[in-house]
Order: C-alpha cells, then structure tokens, then sequence
C-alpha cells in the first residue's frame, strides 16, 4: 500500500478516511494495476544478480564499459486479462515487473529488457526485446546514468580546464567551484552519435539564467573514458577547435571577452526568495465535516467516482480504470512524453529537443509543499521507484489528493420564483515533476458533470542562452548576459476511452450555414445552420494535423443509445496553443512524430503501448518507437480505440520570467465530457445542490444547507504542524542537470 503521509485531523469525523458514497466503492480489484512496492524491487533486483549469469554493477557507480539494472518498474498485464478479471470474474493476471538492463561488459554492448516474475517471488526471466521492437537495442540509445553525468563533469574539471589555464583564470575567475553545468540532448546529429554539448552557467541558486558564455562539445562514445575527447569549443560567439586553441587565441587577444558579473550564491536576480515581509496568511480551504473521498492502496473513490493510481518511473502519473457512477469510462489515461524544442545562435540550446520522459518524469516527482502545490490539508502520498542504483528510492509526499470548491457554480438559475445552483466541488489527483530546470505541474480532475479535466501548468526557470549578436532573433533579452530562448513544449497522453464497453466508433458533429428560403415567407431567404454529422472509418480520417482544422465535436460513439435515440459518447476537448512541430524532413522528426497531430484515433494494440520511448532521447534519428508508424489506415468503426492527444504551448521566454515561469497563461490540457451518454446531467444527482423558492425561507436549515454553515463548520480544522521531506529524498542529481 502506497503510505499516506500525513492526514490532519479535521472537525467532524476526526478521520481523514470518507465515507463511501454514489456509485464507486472501495475494493482491492484494483492492485492489479498498482506499482511495484519497494519490497517487489529488492526481490527482483535480488533475483536478477542471482540469475542472468553475468556480474551486475550498481548503477550509482557503473561505468559505460560494465553491466547495471537501468530500471525496474510494473509490467501491466494485458487488456483482455485485466478486463477478464475485472469484469467476468477471471483469474486475477500474474504479478511481473520489466527490467530493463545495459549490458556494456561483453563483445557486443545493447540494452536488454526482461520481464521478470511471478511476484512477490520471482522464478523466470524472459528476454522480450526483440518481440517489443522488432530487434536487438543498440547500447548508444541508452539514457545517461548518474554516473555517466558525474564523469562528463569530472572530464572538464580534470582534463580540459588545466590547458587553457589563463582563460579560465581571467574571464571566470575559476576557482573549480564557481561553475556549474548542463547537458543538452540529443547528443550528436546523426544516429550512433554520442556527442554533447555542455553549456556553463554560475554555480548558483536559479543557475539556469546566468550563462557565462562558455560551451563545449564532447563525444563520449566511446565505452573508455580515456578515450572521451573535445570536438569544440565555443565561446561569445567564437568557435575553437578545443581548450589548448582558446587559451592560445585567448593570450594573442583575439578572443572578444564578455565577462559575467559575479552574482552571490542565492544567485541574485534569479533568488526565488519573498522581495517584500511576509503578511496575513491568505484564504484556506478545509472539508467542515471531513474529507469526502477515500483512499485505500492504489484506488481512490469520491462521490460518483472511482480510480486506480500510478507513477511510472519514466512517464510519470497515470490513472487506470475510471469509473462515473459504476460505469467504466476510461481503461488507461497516462501522460507518454513531455518534449521541448529550442532555437538559439548558441551551439547547445540550438540543438535542444528534449525528451523528458528519458530523464525520468516519474522519479523527478518530488515531495510537495503543503499550502503551496497544494492545499494545506490534502492527503499526501508516496510513490517509489528503482532507477540508477539497486536500491528504491522513496519520494515523500509526492502525490496529493484533495477536493476543491473552484468557487464558480457548476450550473445555476435565477428568477423571480426560485433559485438553482451547484457549487463546483472538484477532486483534484496532482503530482509536480521537476525535471531539471523546467517544474510541470500534472493535474487530473475529477468533476460532478461526469467529465474528467487534464490539466498541466509550467513553472520553473526558463534555460537560457548567452546573450551576444543577433540574439534577439530567437527571443527575449532578460538581463544583461541571458537570452531567454524561444521553445516549443508539447505534451502527449494516451487516453483509452471504453465507452460503454471496449468496442467504440468515432464520431464528429460540426455546423455549417446555409442559406434557405423561409418557409412563411419565401420571398425572403435566411441563413440556417445545419448540424453536420460524420463516422470516421479508419485511422488516416482520425489523423489530426496539429495546426488543420478539426470539427469542433469529436467523440468516442457506443454501441448503444441513450433515453432520446442518439450514440452514448464523450466527447474530446483540447486547450492548446502550441507553436510549430519539428518539420518532417528533420532527420529527427520520426521520434516526435505524435507531435505532427493534436489528435490521433487509432485501434488499440498491445504491441503499441506508449507513443514514445527513452531510448529515442541519444537516437532520434532512428527511433526505437516512431509513433508515425501506428497510423496505417485500418478500420476504427466498432473497434477498441485508443485516442493519443497533443497539448502544448509557445514558450517566448520575457523579462516576466524573471527570476522564473509563472503558471499563469501557461496552463493547457483537455476535457474528455459526456456527450448523450446520459439523458440529463448527472450532476443534478449531485448532494452539493441548491435549490430554493421564493416562497420558502432560505436561511432554513431545512431548505438550504448552506445556511447552516455556522453550525456545521463552527471548529477550525485540526492544522498539523508543517512537515517538508523534500530534501530528505536521496535525488542523486548533479551539476551538470539534464
């Protein structure tokens, strides 16, 4: 069971256990879907030394040249076994984890995945590479290990900073701890490349918006380090075939210094420490009698709703079996891949086109602030991994879970004879990455119109540039030295709709004008809107170019009808403004590809289980998983259908973003909203509503609950005192990031 962290006492029920309520109720049903316990990960690990036959290596400290467990994360069971179990009584799916592993100690080097099980126990290892990708993994797809930062790092320090000497003396005042670093990725500019470039920043709090000009490309392909050399060097401007030409170019005068000022260790402009006192505490929301949704291992229930839970390691958050008033609505809604592409007249951001999902969304979830990610008294959670070592590592606090009054109604009338109203209470499942320099705040919502909300803000500090030249052709200026380069961020999710079971079709509904004679007066001619209605048969029709048009209703259609004769559907409402995808004659374009589309509806396979993968990171340009691939034009009329969404924003960083991103504006995501699969509004069942006459008085009790607020919430809740684990959490990061 995941642990719960802290749960306040609060006035009422003394409980942050609710009642169960609606629909949903609480089973164990739903373990089949919950992460591995750190328990399950030691065993594996335990068995994978004991079994494959070669020495492993821990990973913290492994070199390129030796063998090291990468990962170990769930294996889901199959679809067709998990509804068998979850809805015809069948054998609950066997337990199995996937481990993935870098073997670098043996004449061919690759990366091999295993599935490993049965758990708690397991007994058998079976290689499931080439039946997942069709081949062998070639070893320079592989993630950077901690260690392999480490030694990036260590490779600057030690070998390439002694021979320009003077350089580093006089410009950054190197004392070999005033500079810190970044990788970007992808690390070369053709496939079986391994060459990065590493951009210096001041070592200093919000160290990402203090560039001090300096650049250099390394090719660490090589599985000995003795052999890793610089291919450039670049600095304000200027490029060098390495260190030793700089120094040289440098002591001759013909290097144009720019030199930094030096900013203290809270970094200065970029200190994200209060400018003003501190003063009232601001409003606070708490449950008067309670909180009324429950939690037990990996299910929530609220209300009408209930939900499995998970973090996966890569990924990030993802929620299985989704449930409005006992109905399944949706299998599988998980976050896949969160991309960002830059442009720059410096060499590393230039080259930017990052995958996040390979630096590990999941892991790079953090503990939460209580009463600033999320409400002081949410419920918070933990979630656990296995990456980069033998040993699991806990995220304190990770996860929060809370309901929310968003203050505006659901729905409500006024006249003179009556009032209607419903409050717009919210369960809100919300977990924060911070991955690297970029904070992405993941949020899914659960509403009483039977809707499901996704919602992601961005935060964090932007990742800048060296200002010089003709910078300002690729953003905004936003202090003396720092280029605020312009960026893309889109995100892509998988969300498999079941709608009234598995077999579904989609449908769109738009208008278009015409004009007709009126019918009282034919003399005379008007313009009428007609509804048009349309079946998409097959996956190239469901194919959404990311800036074409899209009719304005698009849903996934049952195979049976509401009350009044039409489809039972929910329907898929995007909020996006993403800026341009990657070209398609990018030599890289193919491992982004579900960018091209802001939408794709395509048959659900099991051998298509993600839209992307961490091996596409270090080789884009010949990618493991190329989501392209999965639209071949096949029939999705009554057919499980899995639709892959794409949101995004333009990011053209300005003085604003100083000392870092406010969330405000930078919100996008999508609804997924009944659409006649019921025969009203579900919400009307809801217990928050309102309703009263003008014959009738309002302040009773009797009448109107919210009149008696001053009975029912007369006690403060029970505050505990603040706790923050945060950095507690062993992260294992290092300086140079990303």
């Amino acid at each position: 069971k995941p642990h719960l962290g802290w749960r306040p006492a609060t006035c009422g029920t003394g409980s942050w256990q609710a009642q169960e309520t609606g629909h949903g109720a609480q089973n164990d049903q739903s373990l089949v879907f919950a992460d591995l316990t750190p328990g399950e990960m030691v065993q594996v690990v335990r068995y994978l030394r004991e079994n494959l036959g070669v020495p492993l290596v821990d990973a913290s400290h492994a070199n390129p040249a030796d063998n090291c467990i990468y990962y170990i994360s769930l294996q889901l069971p199959a679809k067709a076994e998990v509804l068998r179990f979850l809805d015809r009584g069948g054998v609950r799916p066997s337990r199995q984890a996937l481990a993935v592993i870098f073997f670098g100690n043996q004449p061919e080097p690759n990366i091999t995945e295993y599935l490993v099980g049965p758990l708690p126990k397991p007994a058998y290892h079976r290689d499931v590479t080439v039946l997942k990708y069709g081949g062998k993994l070639p070893y320079n797809r592989r993630p950077l290990l901690g260690n392999e930062f480490r030694q990036l790092s260590v490779f600057l320090r030690s070998v390439e900073y002694p021979k320009a000497p003077t350089f580093m003396s006089q410009v950054f005042d190197y004392d070999g701890a005033n500079l810190a670093t970044q990788t970007v990725a992808p690390r070369g500019l053709e496939s079986g490349d391994r060459k990065t470039w590493i951009v210096h920043f001041q070592n200093v709090s919000g160290l990402y918006v203090h560039p001090v000009g300096l650049e250099v490309l390394i090719d660490h392909g090589s599985l000995n380090i003795s052999r890793w050399k610089v291919l450039k060097v670049f600095y304000n401007g200027q490029y060098f075939e390495g260190m030793v030409q700089l120094e040289s170019e440098f002591k001759k005068g013909h290097v144009k210094v720019d030199k930094v000022r030096k900013v203290p260790l809270d970094g200065g402009y970029s200190s994200l420490k209060p400018r003003v006192p501190h003063q009232h505490v601001g409003p606070l929301q708490y449950e008067p009698r309670g909180p009324r949704y429950s939690i037990r291992s990996n299910q929530v229930v609220f209300q009408a709703w209930s939900f499995a839970f998970g973090m996966d390691v890569n990924t990030g958050p993802r929620l299985f079996d989704i449930r409005f008033r006992g109905q399944r609505i949706v299998y599988e809604l998980s976050l896949q891949e969160a991309s960002a592409i830059y442009t720059s007249n410096n060499p590393g951001a230039m080259s930017i086109r990052y995958l996040d999902a390979s630096y590990g969304i999941g892991r790079d979830a953090f503990s939460l602030v209580p009463g600033a990610d999320c409400p002081y008294l949410a419920t918070y959670l933990d979630s656990s991994y296995l990456a980069d070592s033998f040993v699991p590592e806990t995220n304190k606090n990770s996860i929060c879970i809370f309901e929310a009054n968003l203050e505006a109604p659901v729905r409500r009338h006024y006249n003179k004879r009556y009032y209607g109203g419903l409050a717009n209470s919210v369960l809100v499942f919300r977990t924060i990455s911070a991955v690297s320099n970029y904070d992405y705040i993941w949020d899914f919502i659960f509403h009483s119109s039977g809707a499901v909300e996704v919602k992601v803000r961005a935060s964090g500090y932007i990742s800048s540039s060296f200002f010089f030249g003709d910078g300002t052709d690729f953003g905004n200026r936003v202090e003396e030295h720092t280029l605020g380069t312009m960026h893309n961020h889109a995100l892509n999710f998988k969300v498999d709709l079941d709608v009234g079971g598995s077999k579904n079709s989609l449908v769109t509904h738009d208008m278009v004008f015409e004009n007709v004679q009126a019918p009282w007066s034919p003399e005379h001619q008007i313009e009428r809107s007609r509804l048009i209605k349309k079946v998409l048969d097959r996956e190239d029709e469901a194919a959404f170019r990311l800036n074409s048009e899209m009719p304005r209703y698009v849903y996934f259609a049952a195979n049976s009808e509401n009350k009044w004769g039409h489809e039972r559907g929910y329907r898929l409402q995007i909020i996006s403004f993403s800026g341009d995808h990657l070209p398609e004659t990018s030599t890289m374009e193919r491992a982004v590809s579900w960018g091209r589309y802001k939408l794709a509806v395509t048959k659900r396979k099991e051998e298509e289980p993600t839209s992307s993968s961490i091996y596409n990171q270090n080789d884009p340009w010949t990618p493991t998983v190329a989501f392209a691939d999965f639209i071949n034009n096949e029939t999705i009329v009554n057919e499980d259908l899995v639709a892959w969404i794409t949101t995004g924003f333009l990011h053209i960083p300005h003085a604003e973003d100083i000392p870092n991103t406010v969330t405000v504006g930078n919100t996008v995501g999508f609804f997924l909203r009944p659409y006649n699969y019921y025969d009203e509004d579900p919400s009307i069942y809801s217990p928050d509503g309102v309703f009263f006459t003008s014959e009738q008085d309002s302040s009773s009790c009797e009448v109107n609950s919210i009149a008696c607020l001053s009975k029912i919430a007369s006690c403060l809740p029970n505050i505990p005192p603040f706790t923050y684990k945060g950095f507690q959490n062993p992260t294992r990061h290092w300086a140079v990031g990303r």
